[in-house]
């Protein structure tokens, strides 16, 4: 109880806000790190998802063959990183390494809901002469989105929790106030970043579940 009553007092503390090691500082390297892991990770898996979906063919091979991130520790994946030729590359070995560790939800979710549209509507898409590409952006990738959605909520709040590790590569980040307080062997400020870390993701959570809610019905899969 003692720790915890340290540790509010730590982020109670105006003077641990400010400054390059401040507060606000990490939090911005750390959302920085996310928001571009997230948009590689889009990038990367959205498109084959949606393709192989819409197909019907490959869709479980690249489930699998992305699911194997979940099996390695993304830990492992930096230090290997770090190890070879990439690692003299600035923030490239953890951002791919928290790539490779966000794609498996977001492939899995979208090939899922894919896959999951009612195949009376597609054909009845297909019967008014819709193209495969029309079929793709206007029936099944609507139909879809809630799915799509959730695995996107998924990868962004992974990446927040594990994105810490960019501090174990001398990168920036809320990682770096947790690292800061092993070092200064301080449990209240080890227990303050881990505070901090659990309530940005929660944020994410929440921001993500309130678009969700908030957004229009054909973003939560309801047919016009």
């Amino acid at each position: 109880m003692n720790t915890l009553a340290q540790a509010w007092d730590w982020l109670a503390d105006p003077v641990n806000w400010s400054g390059d090691n401040g507060v606000w500082n990490r939090l911005g390297e750390h959302l920085y790190l996310t928001v571009v892991c997230m948009l590689i990770s889009c990038a990367i898996a959205l498109p084959v998802a949606l393709v192989l979906g819409h197909l019907g063919r490959g869709g479980a091979l690249a489930v699998n063959i992305s699911n194997v991130g979940r099996a390695v520790p993304t830990f492992a994946v930096l230090v290997l990183l770090l190890l070879s030729p990439i690692g003299s590359y600035g923030d490239w070995p953890t951002i791919i390494a928290l790539v490779l560790f966000a794609v498996p939800p977001l492939l899995t979710n979208t090939y899922v809901g894919m896959r999951g549209v009612d195949r009376d509507v597609v054909r009845a898409a297909r019967g008014m002469g819709m193209t495969g590409s029309q079929m793709l952006l206007r029936v099944e990738a609507p139909l879809a989105m809630p799915l799509i959605l959730t695995g996107v909520r998924i990868a962004a709040v992974q990446l927040v929790a594990t994105a810490t590790i960019a501090a174990l590569a001398g990168g920036g980040g809320l990682g770096r106030i947790i690292t800061a307080g092993f070092n200064l062997a301080s449990t209240p400020q080890v227990v303050a970043g881990a505070v901090l870390v659990a309530a940005f993701a929660l944020l994410v959570e929440g921001i993500f579940v309130a678009v969700e809610r908030l957004a229009p019905a054909w973003a939560r899969g309801r047919a016009a």
